[in-house]
């Protein structure tokens, strides 16, 4: 790599950093962390240990945006001299050093921009995620419990706390359905682009003719109800049904009628939670998830009348959006973006980000 080439390239990324400096406006970052620090020192915090939970969360992740900032700013201007002292001294493992922190920067960089293209409404929320087996029977039960899998391990990854409020157990594997939250905050933004039908291909462990087998299973992803958004529930218009909570095989874990069923009779909308011990506290987190669908149904009729509007004719990207083929060869494949990796047991295993910022991406094009 030519000298003037480097020179070029730190240009590049100091003048990127700024772009994204500038819309993470760090000073504001600053000045909410300030606040929230008072609000965690005060001695009353955890007589609401919720709001003690979300205002330490919301302090935590705003301090560790403006650390990891601050932070790939002083990369890049360590590279600088690095390269400098390579030149000086002619010394080529201080090059490759130079080079191979040049190319970790700008990954770096890569990953850092895609936050600042998380500014929709609802982006900057906490996600529910809902996962449902669709066709193919058993094998898209133990798809759409895969499914569950992968994403709580790529939250555990990188630190994200989450909670399952409710899991239907098929009867011979996998799971029917499940909803879980994860708190942390741009988890709705950043996982958004999940939503949509996901494509199981490979030879089925449960049939014994050892066929292949495709099965389908559906991710639904809806942003966490704030009080600011004026979703009204009347209680006339719920049915409100209770029952045992079950685990897999049919085994009650509960001993008492515990779960609660809500049904919205206007819409049809059914939730459930079972993970509380208390039938209050059930109703009260199945409410927060029937809310955030109403909410997400608000959403699309008013994103449906802007597609109108443009002509769109009201296309969804949702639908069939990813193929994961483990025979006769071993790919996962976006169908919208086209990005792939050959390696299907590392994507089980949580690794998603390369997905999610492909999906990003895509997304912003095509609000363009």
């Amino acid at each position: 790599m030519a000298v003037v080439d480097v020179s070029e390239e730190l240009k590049s990324l100091s003048s990127t950093m700024e772009s994204i400096e500038a819309v993470l406006d760090l000073d504001k970052l600053r000045a909410d962390i300030a606040v929230l620090e008072e609000q965690a020192a005060a001695p009353s915090l955890w007589d609401n240990p919720d709001e003690a939970q979300k205002i330490t969360s919301k302090l935590s992740h705003l301090q560790a945006e403006v650390r990891k900032a601050e932070a790939l700013r002083g990369r890049i201007d360590d590279l600088a001299v690095l390269f400098e002292m390579a030149e000086e001294e002619d010394d080529p493992d201080t090059r490759a050093e130079a080079e191979s922190e040049l190319a970790a920067v700008r990954k770096a960089l890569d990953e850092m921009e895609v936050r600042t293209l998380l500014s929709g409404e609802y982006d900057a929320r906490e996600a529910l995620v809902n996962i449902r087996a669709e066709a193919g029977g058993v094998d898209a039960a133990d798809f759409a419990e895969k499914l569950q899998r992968m994403y709580l391990r790529w939250a555990e990854q990188h630190g994200y706390k989450t909670e399952i409020y409710e899991t239907s157990y098929a009867e011979e594997a996998g799971i029917k359905s499940t909803t879980f939250a994860v708190q942390v905050p741009y988890a709705y933004g950043t996982l958004s682009v999940e939503q949509g039908t996901h494509r199981l291909v490979r030879i089925s462990p449960y049939d014994n003719q050892g066929r292949r087998q495709t099965s389908f299973a559906g991710v639904e992803v809806l942003p966490v109800v704030e009080q600011t958004d004026h979703i009204e529930i009347d209680e006339s218009e719920l049915r409100v049904d209770v029952y045992r909570s079950s685990g897999p095989g049919g085994q009650g874990v509960n001993t008492t009628d515990s779960a609660v069923r809500l049904t919205h009779l206007p819409t049809g909308i059914v939730v459930s939670c079972q993970n509380e011990r208390s039938q209050i506290q059930n109703k009260a987190t199945a409410m927060n998830v029937l809310q955030a669908k109403l909410l997400e149904r608000r959403r699309q009729e008013e994103q449906a009348k802007m597609d109108a509007l443009k002509g769109d004719g009201g296309n969804s990207w949702g639908n069939q959006m990813r193929s994961y083929v483990l025979h006769p060869y071993q790919m996962v494949k976006d169908l919208r973006t086209d990005f792939e990796v050959g390696n299907p047991e590392a994507v089980f295993n949580g690794e998603l980000d390369g997905f999610l910022e492909a999906g990003i991406r895509w997304r912003k094009q095509r609000e363009k």
